[in-house]
């Protein structure tokens, strides 16, 4: 059962029994989903604003958070933007954080972020479903997991000019209280830092796609740390006056998202070129058959956007992407589909 926060009562503290669809609970029909996303933000990216991209993405959940006086709601990181899922009585400060975070991106960042909102019964009308799991990644954090299609196709919608939230008349600034890109980019130390999007296509069941993601996932959690793309040593705050101490920055790698779920697997990893050659043969095989379609990009170095609630810095939540383009040149060879085996070595 979910309660008012969105929490089913257990947290799953291993990343493959996410993978299982029994562990997930629809959302009630009333309650609202949003999502933002940076508009062309592959060419901001190649243009090398890859921290701005990022923040921009993280940034509604920061916003909503700070409004919304906790940071106890369903959401989810996607490098060039966000999803999250609020209670209807939420609506004020969803509509609310989604224009200021717009307004900012444009005003502060020279981004476009496009942002929309639905509820989860305008996504069931659709024959698509948001039902959710709830991942302790560690002691202190705890991440959303999404699966149903309804992220999705949300998103699709808002792509299409559907659900948008219109600007408002009066900017008034986000809360970003608390996020911040304070760490320098972390370099591969296996090889090059993976950004993998695995998603099922709607004829796949659920049980099939569980079977080939822990495939997946087995390849990876082979290596040291489950291919952890931050290392178990220090890492370079960028402020070189700030001392971390070890205890510190094991709780920052422990809290970060690495690994998610959402309508299908997003993985930000530190790998050796044969693992990923290994994972793409698995999966080009996989989406030959018609079960999915992925999407994947390698480069030197992760990027980290973190987020230190100020009403419980305990529960300190890190935001990992790929510096090279990341989740958002993965989701744009997943939509070339087949083309994008032919960008493949043009890395």
């Amino acid at each position: 059962m979910i309660n008012s926060h969105g929490q089913s009562h257990q947290a799953y503290d291993e990343f493959s029994l996410v993978l299982d669809p029994d562990v997930y609970e629809p959302l009630p029909d009333d309650w609202l989903i949003g999502i933002t996303d940076v508009v062309n933000s592959t060419m901001a990216i190649r243009s090398g604003r890859y921290e701005d991209v990022n923040y921009a993405g993280a940034s509604v959940i920061a916003a909503l958070g700070n409004a919304w006086g906790s940071f106890d709601f369903p959401f989810v990181f996607r490098g060039d933007g966000a999803a999250f899922a609020l209670p209807p009585q939420g609506i004020m400060a969803a509509t609310s954080a989604l224009r200021q975070v717009a307004d900012f991106a444009r005003a502060d960042l020279d981004l476009t972020l496009r942002v929309g909102l639905l509820t989860v019964r305008e996504i069931r009308t659709s024959g698509r479903d948001v039902r959710i799991a709830r991942y302790a990644v560690s002691e202190n954090a705890t991440y959303a997991m999404f699966t149903g299609g309804g992220l999705k196709w949300a998103e699709q919608q808002i792509k299409n000019g559907r659900y948008l939230v219109k600007p408002g008349r009066y900017a008034t600034k986000p809360d970003l209280t608390g996020l911040s890109c304070d760490w320098a980019p972390f370099p591969s130390q296996r090889g090059e830092i993976l950004s993998l999007l695995v998603e099922p296509n709607d004829h796949t069941s659920p049980e099939v796609f569980a079977a080939l993601a822990k495939r997946v996932l087995a390849v990876f959690d082979a290596a040291p740390r489950q291919s952890h793309p931050l290392s178990g040593d220090m890492a370079i705050p960028k402020d070189s006056g700030r001392q971390v101490d070890t205890k510190g920055w094991s709780e920052v790698a422990a809290n970060s998202d690495f690994r998610k779920f959402d309508d299908g697997l997003r993985l930000t990893l530190d790998c050796t070129p044969e693992q990923i050659d290994g994972v793409e043969a698995i999966l080009a095989a996989a989406r030959a058959r018609g079960e999915i379609n992925f999407g994947l990009h390698r480069q030197s170095h992760a990027l980290m956007t973190c987020l230190v609630p100020s009403g419980s810095p305990d529960s300190h939540l890190h935001f990992l992407d790929g510096m090279g383009g990341g989740y958002a040149r993965a989701a744009e060879m997943m939509e070339a589909g087949a083309l994008g085996d032919i960008h493949h070595h043009a890395r």
